[in-house]
């Protein structure tokens, strides 16, 4: 490479970066995918992308043999749970989640394990390639909870949004949703990398009418001028819910709704008829059984809404999104042919560019980062991968979108830029010393686990 590291990350505000030489799979529908090209960096923005650009002053990296591609955009995760990674990975239910989970060991928590456990997930986050990561962080039990979250994020340096909602059992201040301005002042103002978002459930049905998403809340979210993200959206007690909310003017392109599973014909088109977005979590679905267990896809297809993805519980799940992309992916084109088995009629199934999509603009635009990031367009925030494509498990490179969406993972990421800044280099996530934070997530998780009665789930 010819500019090095140390030039990469000198703190010039107008710093111009050109990458030459790549495959970039833009994820602009105008742009397409582009052989052989280069994309210009100016400051935190995409200036251009093209073939064979003037590099004029820029800092020159060589990536011939890479696919440049968008960041990938988290649209919902409880990042706060991080250090419970995989602490129950056959979960039968979601009841099963939320009495160990929510109910059991979420009490336990300080604002320091709220720290930990969100910058655990956003630094993984970065090195599986999410520049954008919602954080659905539902166990604000003080203000100092709330303020450790964001903290979290603004040190990893991801582009998070904080979405904030009160726990769902237990113990706590009573200082939501009335603590949300102060939130918005002290934490956003400033910080061009974080977005605040209200976050809700659906129904009164897991914890009580205070969490579920009305006209009050809705208010709350318009007042600040913020969107809002619901979660737990499945089944009928939901449709009627959308039904509603709908007829109340409650629902807009502002809001996105998690899950999606089980929903009647009407909810999706009331949902369709208002804007409103849908975040999909296909492994959350699958694995933890959630109504009819089968992602959404084709229900939010068919009456034109295009979803983004998202991870939700790490305690059950996987953390990255290429694994959300390929079990999207294997469902649907499975459930399209299965439906098709001995008949007529033909499967209608999704490509990895779809998948791809999801997991880039239209997750982006979902949580209302649209405009900023989710696509490789010039004038948008340069948050970009660098994935090898001739490492043993990707080469040789045939077809870009299939090599992002079949063939890699966290290991083949190169280099990730956020806001054109460089948060991984060289397959390393930068400015993290592994030693001290493998440290001090292992002394939360012990904290949280003794505190809560449940020592003997730890190895």
């Amino acid at each position: 490479m010819n500019a090095t590291l140390e030039q990469l990350r000198r703190p010039v505000p107008s710093r111009r970066i050109l990458l030459t030489g790549a495959t970039i799979v833009t994820m602009d529908p105008k742009l397409g995918v582009l052989p052989r090209a280069d994309l210009l960096i100016e400051g935190d923005r995409i200036a251009a992308v093209g073939v064979d650009l003037p590099a004029g002053d820029a800092l020159i990296v060589d990536v011939t043999g890479a696919v440049l591609a968008p960041g990938f955009v988290d649209t919902h995760r409880h990042a706060w749970e991080a250090q419970l990674r995989r602490i129950m990975p056959d979960v039968n239910d979601l009841g099963e989640y939320v009495t160990s989970t929510l109910a059991g060991i979420a009490p336990a928590y300080q604002p320091q394990d709220m720290y930990i456990g969100t910058r655990l997930a956003a630094l993984t986050a970065i090195d599986s390639g999410i520049t954008t990561m919602l954080d659905f962080s539902h166990n604000s039990r003080t203000a100092a909870h709330s303020d450790a979250a964001i903290r979290a994020l603004a040190d990893t340096g991801i582009r998070g949004v904080h979405a904030s909602m009160r726990p769902h059992f237990g113990d706590w201040d009573g200082q939501w949703p009335a603590d949300l301005p102060r939130l918005h002042d002290t934490h956003f103002a400033g910080n061009p990398l974080l977005t605040l978002r209200l976050a809700a459930l659906a129904t009164d049905e897991v914890a009580g009418p205070d969490l579920a998403y009305g006209d009050h809340l809705a208010r709350t979210a318009r007042d600040l001028g913020i969107g809002v993200s619901i979660d737990a959206v499945f089944g009928q007690t939901s449709s009627q819910a959308i039904l509603d909310w709908a007829k109340q003017g409650l629902l807009s392109p502002d809001v996105s709704l998690i899950h999606c599973t089980g929903l009647t014909p009407q909810a999706w088109q009331a949902m369709a008829d208002t804007g409103a977005n849908v975040a999909l979590a296909p492994t959350s679905d699958a694995q933890i059984g959630l109504e009819s267990a089968i992602p959404a896809i084709d229900e939010a297809l068919a009456v034109g809404i295009r979803p983004g993805l998202s991870i939700d519980v790490e305690v059950a799940l996987a953390s990255d999104m290429f694994t959300q992309m390929r079990v999207l992916h294997a469902i649907q084109r499975m459930r399209a042919v299965s439906t098709s088995y001995g008949t007529s009629h033909q499967p209608t199934r999704i490509g990895v560019h779809d998948v791809l999509d999801f997991a880039t603009l239209q997750g982006a635009r979902s949580i209302g980062l649209g405009d900023v990031t989710g696509s490789l367009t010039p004038g948008k925030q340069a948050d970009v991968l660098v994935v090898r494509a001739e490492d043993l498990n990707n080469m040789p490179l045939n077809d870009p979108i299939g090599t992002l969406v079949l063939g890699s993972d966290a290991r083949n990421i190169d280099a990730v830029l956020i806001a054109g800044q460089v948060r991984k280099w060289a397959g390393n996530v930068l400015d993290v010393d592994l030693a001290a934070l493998r440290e001090d997530v292992r002394a939360s998780r012990d904290c949280v686990l003794n505190a809560s009665g449940h020592a003997d789930r730890r190895v």
